[in-house]
């Protein structure tokens, strides 16, 4: 059995209050903060009937391994999803989506930078994120607070060979389009309302070699200003938002 882990924040003990109030074993919290915000989390807590107690802020950052805690953590237990890429795009083949959104991260490894990735992906509505084993960040703390919940409902694929992945994801008919600024193409150029994998590389150093050659096409997001590019976390917004505009 997998051990406990640690939540902290509101967004993310909440999420998971809301989502699988039985997974949490305990709720940490600090009474000398007595707002609004505080007194509601503590209301939707007893009304769960989870254990509650309170702790200094000392206490909570060495439990969360971070200070921005807000005052909140969690010890939960892990709470089962798909275990696989094959098993998640296989049941969305028998449920009769043929139409997947799926987010690609090549050489992310600021857990801020997957963190917010996770929550945009969470709002697009994509079904995973899918990244390296190697030169990425894995699920901690600081993630699951950045991702505001979404590290929680997100299913994140960690893979040993990300342009193999790929190419599986291609003889399941899925388009797979990389970002890079030197692409002729932009985003709103092409047609994202079928079966999609949007693929983001690292600011500034992009997608690897072997990567963007995997891909079957590669886009742009037009930039117009002073700044030559955006942020991992923006791009994905950007990119993922426009595949759901299409389609709606």
């Amino acid at each position: 059995m997998s051990s406990p882990k640690v939540l902290f924040g509101f967004h993310a003990v909440g999420v998971r209050l809301k989502t699988a109030p039985t997974s949490i074993i305990e709720i940490y919290f600090e009474p000398t903060r007595r707002d609004a915000r505080m007194r509601q989390f503590i209301d939707r807590v007893k009304e769960a009937g989870v254990r509650l107690i309170e702790a200094d802020g000392f206490r909570i950052a060495k439990l969360a391994g971070s200070h921005g805690h807000q005052g909140v953590a969690a010890r939960v237990e892990p709470v089962t999803q798909v275990r696989s890429l094959d098993e998640l795009l296989e049941n969305l083949e028998a449920t009769g989506n043929a139409q997947p959104l799926l987010l690609v991260l090549d050489g992310i490894t600021d857990p801020h930078n997957l963190g917010a990735c996770l929550r945009v992906a969470d709002g697009a509505g994509a079904q995973a994120v899918i990244a390296p084993k190697d030169h990425a960040a894995g699920i901690n703390a600081t993630v699951a607070k950045v991702a505001s919940g979404a590290a929680e409902t997100m299913p994140y694929f960690m893979v040993t060979n990300l342009a193999r992945t790929l190419n599986e994801l291609k003889e399941r008919n899925i388009w797979v389009i990389g970002t890079s600024d030197d692409a002729d193409k932009t985003i709103y150029e092409v047609d994202l309302k079928g079966p999609v994998a949007l693929v983001l590389g690292a600011e500034g150093e992009g997608m690897r070699q072997l990567t963007r050659k995997t891909c079957d096409e590669l886009v742009s997001i037009p930039m117009h200003g002073a700044v030559e590019s955006l942020n991992v976390s923006v791009a994905s917004g950007v990119c993922l938002y426009e595949a759901l505009r299409q389609r709606r």
